[in-house]
């Protein structure tokens, strides 16, 4: 099993308006919060994993052993990391926010919703509220998404990012300066 968070921050959570306005709050993720995450990152593999020519317990499996290294390396590397669960009014699970706020660039560890969501401006709102409150830090914002994301990457750029040399990594960095 994957080790929890950590303590919630003694600092105020941060309300975005965006968020409020289409009925999502964000709240500290705790280790009861494991299980939906874990189906989350399942989901966020799916076109992934559809043509590998695993049986379905082999790929979930697979993708068990990958939770569980990506979140005990987002707890060592980004351990100061605001680690957000993103909710509707009921607290019904919508997606994560991980997010290191450092200056002079907040860095957007993960940023993932689940697929019932996706395309309705909910993650637009998101980053522009994390774009918004790094600004008025006088700070920018960075993120790496997959290059094999375009529709990420297509979001990305309509925020303002602007992408990093393409190197060997799967991953690209994006960068947005206030």
């Amino acid at each position: 099993m994957s080790p929890g968070f950590p303590p919630e921050p003694a600092q105020s959570l941060w309300t975005p308006d965006a968020l409020a306005a289409r009925g999502a709050r964000l709240r500290w993720l705790t280790a009861q919060d494991l299980p939906w995450l874990r189906e989350l990152y399942v989901g966020t593999r799916a076109d992934e994993m559809a043509p590998v020519p695993w049986t379905p317990e082999q790929k979930r499996h697979f993708l068990d052993q990958q939770f569980d290294t990506q979140h005990r390396h987002y707890l060592q590397a980004y351990g100061s990391a605001d680690f957000l669960a993103v909710c509707d009014r009921g607290d019904r699970p919508l997606g994560r926010l991980y997010l290191q706020r450092t200056a002079p660039t907040y860095l957007i560890v993960d940023v993932s919703l689940f697929p019932a969501v996706r395309g309705q401006g909910l993650g637009t709102a998101l980053i522009g509220a994390v774009q918004e409150q790094a600004a008025a830090q006088g700070c920018g914002v960075m993120l790496h998404v997959l290059q094999q994301n375009p529709r990420a990457r297509r979001l990305y750029e309509r925020l303002g990012f602007v992408a990093g040399e393409e190197g060997h990594s799967p991953y690209l960095r994006m960068d947005w300066k206030s």
